[in-house]
């Protein structure tokens, strides 16, 4: 058995949750007829992250779910600059933390605990 790292939530948002979001977005955008170019600089990355992206050698060490791709592509029609962007991620960021996904991730990822509860640690966001 291989043992894991282990990683702090915050940290497999930075390593896996935050750069598939971005390949899902930039998918969608392409899907949607913008430019490489345009993607990346609305995205503010290298256009050819975006290549990479494409081609699943960046951003693809995880899936989300039917659920999570379709909101990540309802976020892509509203990304209209970078001030969008940011409240777009942030918007994806929490769903991810509140439907569990990240606790899924987390556990696939990082060697913790097996009683870590995402509302004991704090990496969940109550929903009101």
């Amino acid at each position: 058995m291989v043992k894991k790292a282990f990683l702090l939530p915050q940290e497999v948002e930075t390593f896996y949750v935050i750069p598939t979001l971005r390949r899902y977005l930039a998918v969608s955008l392409k899907e949607k007829g913008m430019k490489q170019k345009d993607i990346a600089g609305l995205l503010q990355i290298n256009t050819a992250t975006i290549s990479q992206y494409a081609s699943s050698k960046r951003g693809h060490k995880i899936d989300f779910s039917p659920e999570v791709a379709a909101e990540i592509k309802q976020a892509a029609l509203r990304i209209k600059d970078q001030f969008t962007y940011i409240q777009e991620m942030h918007k994806m960021l929490l769903m991810v933390r509140k439907t569990n996904v990240l606790c899924q991730i987390h556990k696939q990822f990082s060697d913790i605990p097996n009683h870590c509860e995402p509302a004991l640690v704090g990496c969940s966001v109550a929903v009101k």
